[in-house]
Protein backbone atom coordinates (compact mmCIF):
# COMPACT_ATOMS: atom_id res chain seq x y z
CA UNK A 1 0.00 0.00 0.00
CA UNK A 2 1.40 3.41 -0.94
CA UNK A 3 1.95 6.14 1.61
CA UNK A 4 -0.97 8.55 2.07
CA UNK A 5 -0.54 11.98 0.52
CA UNK A 6 -0.88 13.56 3.98
CA UNK A 7 -0.12 12.00 7.33
CA UNK A 8 -0.42 13.75 10.68
CA UNK A 9 1.33 12.04 13.56
CA UNK A 10 0.51 13.06 17.13
CA UNK A 11 0.15 16.79 16.53
CA UNK A 12 -0.04 18.85 19.70
CA UNK A 13 -0.55 22.59 20.10
CA UNK A 14 -1.13 24.52 23.32
CA UNK A 15 -1.56 28.18 24.17
CA UNK A 16 -0.47 28.54 27.76
CA UNK A 17 -2.55 26.04 29.70
CA UNK A 18 -5.07 25.59 26.90
CA UNK A 19 -4.46 22.42 24.88
CA UNK A 20 -6.01 23.09 21.45
CA UNK A 21 -4.60 20.15 19.46
CA UNK A 22 -4.24 17.01 21.55
CA UNK A 23 -2.23 14.18 19.92
CA UNK A 24 -4.10 14.36 16.59
CA UNK A 25 -3.24 11.70 14.00
CA UNK A 26 -4.97 11.19 10.65
CA UNK A 27 -4.15 10.60 7.00
CA UNK A 28 -5.54 11.65 3.63
CA UNK A 29 -5.18 9.18 0.78
CA UNK A 30 -4.64 9.89 -2.88
CA UNK A 31 -7.84 10.78 -4.73
CA UNK A 32 -10.09 10.98 -1.67
CA UNK A 33 -12.01 13.73 0.08
CA UNK A 34 -11.40 13.52 3.82
CA UNK A 35 -13.66 15.81 5.85
CA UNK A 36 -12.69 17.30 9.21
CA UNK A 37 -15.68 18.28 11.34
CA UNK A 38 -16.40 19.26 14.91
CA UNK A 39 -18.20 21.85 17.01
CA UNK A 40 -16.94 25.41 17.35
CA UNK A 41 -13.82 25.40 19.51
CA UNK A 42 -12.92 21.83 18.55
CA UNK A 43 -9.53 22.93 17.18
CA UNK A 44 -10.18 22.57 13.43
CA UNK A 45 -8.69 25.94 12.45
CA UNK A 46 -5.62 25.39 14.61
CA UNK A 47 -5.08 21.96 13.09
CA UNK A 48 -5.42 23.29 9.53
CA UNK A 49 -2.92 26.01 10.38
CA UNK A 50 -0.40 23.36 11.42
CA UNK A 51 -0.94 21.46 8.18
CA UNK A 52 -0.64 24.62 6.07
CA UNK A 53 2.44 25.88 7.92
CA UNK A 54 1.03 29.05 9.46
CA UNK A 55 1.32 27.44 12.91
CA UNK A 56 4.14 25.30 14.27
CA UNK A 57 3.04 22.31 16.37
CA UNK A 58 4.56 21.86 19.80
CA UNK A 59 4.95 18.15 19.08
CA UNK A 60 4.23 15.65 16.32
CA UNK A 61 4.88 15.58 12.58
CA UNK A 62 3.26 16.60 9.30
CA UNK A 63 4.24 14.42 6.34
CA UNK A 64 3.46 15.10 2.67
CA UNK A 65 4.04 12.15 0.36
CA UNK A 66 6.14 10.60 3.11
CA UNK A 67 8.34 13.69 3.51
CA UNK A 68 8.50 15.44 6.87
CA UNK A 69 7.41 19.05 6.22
CA UNK A 70 6.78 20.01 9.85
CA UNK A 71 9.48 22.68 9.80
CA UNK A 72 8.86 24.02 6.29
CA UNK A 73 7.44 27.48 5.60
CA UNK A 74 4.12 28.00 3.80
CA UNK A 75 5.80 28.84 0.48
CA UNK A 76 7.95 25.69 0.57
CA UNK A 77 4.88 23.57 1.25
CA UNK A 78 3.08 25.22 -1.65
CA UNK A 79 5.92 24.38 -4.00
CA UNK A 80 5.61 20.75 -2.90
CA UNK A 81 1.93 20.78 -3.81
CA UNK A 82 0.10 21.72 -0.60
CA UNK A 83 -2.49 24.37 -1.56
CA UNK A 84 -4.96 26.04 0.82
CA UNK A 85 -8.18 27.98 0.31
CA UNK A 86 -9.59 30.16 3.07
CA UNK A 87 -12.96 30.89 4.70
CA UNK A 88 -12.70 34.49 3.48
CA UNK A 89 -12.72 34.95 -0.27
CA UNK A 90 -9.27 35.95 -1.53
CA UNK A 91 -9.30 37.10 -5.15
CA UNK A 92 -7.94 40.25 -6.82
CA UNK A 93 -11.15 42.16 -7.60
CA UNK A 94 -9.61 44.58 -10.12
CA UNK A 95 -8.10 41.82 -12.22
CA UNK A 96 -10.02 39.66 -14.65
CA UNK A 97 -11.03 36.13 -13.80
CA UNK A 98 -8.40 34.87 -16.25
CA UNK A 99 -5.66 37.07 -14.78
CA UNK A 100 -6.40 35.81 -11.25
CA UNK A 101 -5.87 32.22 -12.33
CA UNK A 102 -2.90 33.04 -14.59
CA UNK A 103 -1.12 34.57 -11.60
CA UNK A 104 -1.56 31.29 -9.74
CA UNK A 105 -0.07 29.39 -12.68
CA UNK A 106 2.87 31.79 -12.72
CA UNK A 107 3.42 31.44 -8.98
CA UNK A 108 3.54 27.66 -9.30
CA UNK A 109 5.62 27.28 -12.46
CA UNK A 110 7.32 30.62 -13.05
CA UNK A 111 7.23 32.59 -16.31
CA UNK A 112 7.78 36.03 -17.76
CA UNK A 113 4.37 37.15 -16.46
CA UNK A 114 4.21 40.77 -15.32
CA UNK A 115 1.21 42.35 -13.65
CA UNK A 116 0.96 45.24 -16.07
CA UNK A 117 1.66 43.45 -19.34
CA UNK A 118 -1.34 42.63 -21.56
CA UNK A 119 -2.70 39.22 -20.65
CA UNK A 120 -2.97 38.31 -24.33
CA UNK A 121 0.83 38.11 -24.55
CA UNK A 122 1.00 35.34 -21.96
CA UNK A 123 -0.46 32.51 -24.02
CA UNK A 124 1.15 29.72 -22.00
CA UNK A 125 -0.24 30.99 -18.72
CA UNK A 126 -3.61 31.67 -20.25
CA UNK A 127 -3.96 28.17 -21.69
CA UNK A 128 -3.29 26.59 -18.31
CA UNK A 129 -5.59 29.11 -16.60
CA UNK A 130 -8.40 28.40 -19.06
CA UNK A 131 -8.14 24.68 -18.35
CA UNK A 132 -8.74 25.40 -14.65
CA UNK A 133 -11.58 27.82 -15.40
CA UNK A 134 -13.25 25.28 -17.64
CA UNK A 135 -12.92 22.70 -14.88
CA UNK A 136 -14.96 24.89 -12.50
CA UNK A 137 -17.44 26.17 -15.09
CA UNK A 138 -16.11 29.73 -15.35
CA UNK A 139 -14.58 29.72 -18.83
CA UNK A 140 -17.34 32.00 -20.15
CA UNK A 141 -16.51 34.57 -17.43
CA UNK A 142 -12.77 34.73 -18.18
CA UNK A 143 -12.75 38.39 -19.22
CA UNK A 144 -14.98 39.63 -16.39
CA UNK A 145 -13.48 41.55 -13.49
CA UNK A 146 -13.29 39.28 -10.46
CA UNK A 147 -14.94 41.95 -8.32
CA UNK A 148 -18.12 41.75 -10.40
CA UNK A 149 -18.68 38.03 -9.79
CA UNK A 150 -21.46 36.73 -7.59
CA UNK A 151 -20.39 35.21 -4.27
CA UNK A 152 -20.71 31.64 -5.51
CA UNK A 153 -18.75 32.47 -8.66
CA UNK A 154 -15.96 33.89 -6.51
CA UNK A 155 -15.86 30.57 -4.68
CA UNK A 156 -15.59 28.83 -8.05
CA UNK A 157 -12.75 31.19 -8.98
CA UNK A 158 -10.91 30.37 -5.76
CA UNK A 159 -11.20 26.70 -6.61
CA UNK A 160 -9.82 27.37 -10.10
CA UNK A 161 -6.90 29.29 -8.57
CA UNK A 162 -6.16 26.33 -6.30
CA UNK A 163 -6.42 23.77 -9.10
CA UNK A 164 -4.16 25.85 -11.37
CA UNK A 165 -1.33 25.25 -8.89
CA UNK A 166 -1.35 21.50 -9.62
CA UNK A 167 -1.95 20.53 -5.98
CA UNK A 168 -1.06 17.20 -4.46
CA UNK A 169 -3.19 18.15 -1.44
CA UNK A 170 -6.00 20.71 -1.28
CA UNK A 171 -6.92 22.19 2.09
CA UNK A 172 -10.44 23.53 1.65
CA UNK A 173 -11.50 25.68 4.61
CA UNK A 174 -15.30 26.09 4.55
CA UNK A 175 -15.65 26.45 0.77
CA UNK A 176 -19.44 26.78 1.07
CA UNK A 177 -19.34 29.66 3.57
CA UNK A 178 -21.79 32.40 2.65
CA UNK A 179 -23.30 30.58 -0.33
CA UNK A 180 -27.00 30.24 -1.07
CA UNK A 181 -28.73 26.95 -1.77
CA UNK A 182 -28.19 26.94 -5.53
CA UNK A 183 -24.59 28.15 -5.22
CA UNK A 184 -23.87 25.48 -2.61
CA UNK A 185 -25.34 22.73 -4.79
CA UNK A 186 -23.19 23.85 -7.72
CA UNK A 187 -20.04 23.89 -5.57
CA UNK A 188 -20.81 20.47 -4.10
CA UNK A 189 -21.03 19.14 -7.65
CA UNK A 190 -17.69 20.71 -8.55
CA UNK A 191 -16.01 19.37 -5.42
CA UNK A 192 -17.44 15.92 -5.99
CA UNK A 193 -15.88 15.93 -9.45
CA UNK A 194 -12.45 16.28 -7.79
CA UNK A 195 -12.57 12.71 -6.48
CA UNK A 196 -9.78 10.74 -8.04
CA UNK A 197 -7.74 13.93 -8.49
CA UNK A 198 -5.82 15.77 -5.77
CA UNK A 199 -6.26 14.57 -2.22
CA UNK A 200 -8.61 16.89 -0.33
CA UNK A 201 -8.82 17.75 3.37
CA UNK A 202 -12.17 19.50 3.74
CA UNK A 203 -13.32 21.60 6.70
CA UNK A 204 -17.03 22.35 6.37
CA UNK A 205 -20.00 23.06 8.65
CA UNK A 206 -22.64 22.08 6.09
CA UNK A 207 -23.32 18.50 7.12
CA UNK A 208 -25.39 17.71 4.04
CA UNK A 209 -22.36 18.63 1.92
CA UNK A 210 -19.95 16.71 4.16
CA UNK A 211 -21.93 13.48 4.00
CA UNK A 212 -22.47 13.89 0.27
CA UNK A 213 -18.78 14.47 -0.50
CA UNK A 214 -16.57 12.73 2.02
CA UNK A 215 -15.00 9.32 1.54
CA UNK A 216 -13.92 9.47 5.19
CA UNK A 217 -14.66 11.83 8.06
CA UNK A 218 -12.60 12.69 11.12
CA UNK A 219 -14.39 14.30 14.08
CA UNK A 220 -12.62 16.61 16.51
CA UNK A 221 -13.90 17.59 19.95
CA UNK A 222 -11.88 19.63 22.44
CA UNK A 223 -8.78 19.14 20.29
CA UNK A 224 -8.94 15.35 20.17
CA UNK A 225 -10.03 12.89 17.50
CA UNK A 226 -13.15 11.17 18.81
CA UNK A 227 -14.01 9.24 15.65
CA UNK A 228 -12.70 8.64 12.14
CA UNK A 229 -14.13 6.50 9.38
CA UNK A 230 -16.60 6.30 6.49
CA UNK A 231 -19.69 8.53 6.61
CA UNK A 232 -22.10 5.76 7.61
CA UNK A 233 -19.99 4.85 10.64
CA UNK A 234 -19.65 8.49 11.68
CA UNK A 235 -23.39 9.10 11.34
CA UNK A 236 -24.11 6.14 13.63
CA UNK A 237 -21.35 6.77 16.20
CA UNK A 238 -22.93 7.60 19.60
CA UNK A 239 -19.90 9.65 20.71
CA UNK A 240 -20.18 11.81 17.59
CA UNK A 241 -23.90 12.29 18.14
CA UNK A 242 -23.31 13.34 21.72
CA UNK A 243 -20.46 15.71 20.94
CA UNK A 244 -21.58 17.25 17.69
CA UNK A 245 -24.20 15.90 15.32
CA UNK A 246 -27.04 15.26 17.73
CA UNK A 247 -30.41 15.12 16.12
CA UNK A 248 -28.99 16.66 12.92
CA UNK A 249 -27.45 13.28 12.12
CA UNK A 250 -30.90 11.91 11.43
CA UNK A 251 -31.37 14.43 8.65
CA UNK A 252 -28.10 13.62 6.89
Amino acid sequence: MTDPVLRLEGLRKAYGGLLVTDAVSLDVRAGEIHALIGPNGAGKTTLIGQVAGTLRPDAGRVLLDGRDITGLAVARRARLGLVRSFQMIAVLPGFTVLENVALAVQAKHGSSFRLFRPVARESGLNRAAMVALDQVGLAARATARAGTLAHGEKRQLELAIALAQSPRLLLLDEPLAGTGTEEAERLVGLLGALKGGPAVLLVEHDMDAVFALADRITVLALGRVIASGPPAAIRADPAVRAAYLGEAADAC
